[in-house]
């Protein structure tokens, strides 16, 4: 399958700057996906999260790996999705390895477990140079998006 830029990845996903935060699809298919994000020292959260010493907060590294998935279901769904988009209902077995710092590429991975009707598992992994930083399985629901305008597509 072709890579997908920012522009197919904000036709699948809602979130957009300063919460968009997957830069590149490189690899997917009906099962599986491998996304990144690119972090610089400009992201916002740095400057708060350490000034001395700056690292990913751990709930933007779930985010982050949580809308790689995102993509991954949205792409499954394809043009039956509509206004449908998949929202984050819980995790399981999840751990922090390694910080994320600024110029790292975090690459996720993620594999569907389970997708029964309008909800579904997945397990995601984050690699930075190819050592796991993060891992976990997103619990998640598909429904109809919350914003109005999307009725009218």
């Amino acid at each position: 399958m072709p890579e997908l830029g920012i522009t197919e990845i904000m036709k699948i996903l809602k979130q957009r700057y300063p919460f968009l935060m997957v830069d590149r699809i490189t690899d997917y298919d009906d099962n599986s996906i491998t996304g990144y994000k690119n972090l610089t020292i400009n992201e916002a959260f740095f400057q708060g999260h350490f000034p001395d010493d700056p690292i990913m907060p751990g709930v933007l590294i779930l985010e982050s790996m949580g809308q790689v998935a995102s993509v991954m279901v949205g792409l499954k769904l394809g043009k039956e999705q509509g206004n449908k988009i998949a929202f984050f209902a819980g995790a399981d077995k999840v751990r922090f390895r390694k910080p994320v710092r600024p110029g790292d590429k975090l690459v996720t991975k993620a594999e569907l477990i389970r997708l029964r009707g309008f909800s579904g598992k997945a397990k995601v992994t984050g690699y930075v140079n190819d050592e796991v930083v993060a891992e976990g399985e997103f619990l998640f629901m598909i429904g109809d998006s919350l914003n109005k305008e999307d009725e009218n597509k």
